[in-house]
């Protein structure tokens, strides 16, 4: 395969044209990095010589020269005699993807569509920068805050009673990602007994944390239309009430995998029904602000079901590796939820809350430049599928993450076995199934790089042909961490 080459007005059209702060070099050299670490720049791309970025930019031939070399110190790129430079990452030491998230063993030149999440974003370093400017103010403490940071609680009530629900920064609960909050809020309300209606499909890490704390899972499969995905609350009601269920996990807003959302004249209804049945519902509202068509942010459960607790997160606009996520907990219940978080840690780290605390104060900016990147990648991702895959089924959600396709036969644990071979990683239908099957579907993250999204398409319908060939019976059991 031939190297792609950038042009200097194709770069500058991705890293701008300045202003370039002193020293130059140093502006130049972050631009270029920061492109390739959110996949803007392609690794493999030649960059153009240092002349063309000399004239692009309006830089002097010498600034180019050093922020070149020190691309190739940071190894961002590796130059060779009539190669060019060629874009490449550093080394990680480890590696970039964990072996626990990926344990089906992928490698980092694989397009990994195993998880909703993104790389992180321009703008991330200076959060981080910034957080790093204030850590000194609280190295005096002992620096466990097992209830979060108050001024990173105040914003997050703030939001919560901007969105409609009244809400007090004492009943915020800081916790490491909103995978955290649902183990917190689990274990809190369940104490290891008794049924939990859960849709199906579902979240996988949801299935595997309420297994894991002992309860029963009672699933609710999701209606089917052909817009997709909805919530008939009346058979939700008829299985609460023949199962006596004591709590839910639900997400209301831009589902995971479905991306469907509940409707606002739907909501009143499904929150009398949770109250007249005695049911405490888990809100996980990790998507709630990924709306992709213009829609308001949903209001949130919390202000139809007052004894209610809600999960939410930085992690999935921000970035994964920023594990900071909340709950929203009635005021009867903080003791308890408070007890039972310390039972399984002292706090999320207090240098991760600044940087969402510097994240909450520019929230508005950063979710809606989120929103049309993911709107363009989610457009363009079901225009190749059903360009290669015309038999699919694909429906395009108004918000979230990710495309849930049905396939024409059940064989999406055949496809993830297959996708392998052609370099793509997927995660079958029965992952998300809390009570098994859903083999006829899978689930496609549009939140990979822009330079590898064009090739989902041709490996996913080479893959596909595989997949139909083959004939050797998929294990049934689910992959235990998946984001």
């Amino acid at each position: 395969m031939s190297t792609p080459i950038m042009s200097g007005p194709r770069l500058t059209d991705i890293i701008g044209i300045g202003p370039w702060p002193s020293p130059a070099y140093d502006s130049l050299t972050a631009a270029i990095s920061r492109a390739i670490g959110d996949g803007r720049i392609p690794v493999g791309a030649r960059l153009p010589s240092e002349r063309e970025v000399a004239a692009a930019t309006g830089l002097s031939r010498t600034t180019v020269t050093r922020a070149f070399a020190k691309l190739r110190e940071q190894d961002f790129v590796i130059t060779r005699r009539g190669s060019g430079s060629v874009v490449q990452l550093p080394e990680v030491p480890g590696g970039r993807i964990d072996h626990l998230l990926t344990p089906a063993g992928a490698d980092e030149a694989e397009i990994d569509l195993t998880c909703t999440a993104a790389v992180a974003p321009p703008w991330l370093l200076a959060a981080y920068e910034r957080a790093v400017s204030q850590i000194h103010a609280y190295l005096p403490g002992t620096g466990y805050y097992p209830s979060g940071l108050p001024v990173l609680r105040e914003l997050i009530a703030e939001r919560y009673t901007a969105r409609g629900v009244r809400t007090d920064p004492d009943q915020i609960l800081i916790t490491s990602g909103a995978f955290g909050a649902v183990s917190i809020a689990v274990r809190g309300l369940n104490e290891g007994r008794g049924r939990v209606l859960i849709e199906s499909p579902t979240y996988p890490n949801a299935i595997a944390t309420l297994e894991g704390a002992g309860v029963s899972l009672i699933p609710y499969p999701l209606e089917r239309g052909s817009a997709g995905h909805h919530w008939d609350i009346e058979a939700m009601d008829h299985i609460a009430r023949q199962t006596r269920v004591r709590s839910a996990y639900l997400i209301p807003d831009f589902h995971n995998p479905t991306g469907a959302l509940l409707p606002e004249a739907q909501r009143p209804e499904l929150g009398a029904m949770l109250s007249r049945n005695s049911v405490v519902p888990i809100f996980d509202e990790s998507l709630v602000e990924l709306g992709l068509d213009g829609e308001p942010t949903p209001t949130p459960m919390a202000a139809f079901v007052p004894d209610s607790i809600t999960a939410g997160s930085a992690s999935k606009i921000s970035w994964g590796g920023l594990r900071v996520g909340w709950m929203r907990i009635p005021a009867h219940r903080i003791e308890g939820m408070a007890s039972t978080r310390l039972s399984l840690d002292l706090g999320a780290p207090v240098l991760e809350q600044l940087v969402a605390v510097e994240l909450m104060r520019d929230h508005d900016r950063i979710v809606a430049d989120y929103r049309d990147k993911l709107r363009a990648a989610r457009d363009s991702l079901a225009a190749k599928v059903r360009a290669h895959l015309p038999s699919w089924q694909v429906i395009v959600p108004s918000g979230g993450m990710a495309l849930w396709c049905r396939l024409p036969e059940d064989r999406s644990g055949a496809l993830a076995i297959a996708a392998r071979r052609h370099g793509l990683g997927l995660v079958s239908g029965p992952n998300f199934a809390p009570a098994g099957g859903l083999d006829r579907w899978i689930r496609l993250p549009y939140t990979v790089a822009e330079a590898q999204l064009g090739e989902v398409g041709p490996r996913l319908a080479a893959a596909w042909d595989d997949a139909l060939e083959y004939t050797d019976r998929i294990p049934a059991g689910r992959a235990r961490i998946v984001a």
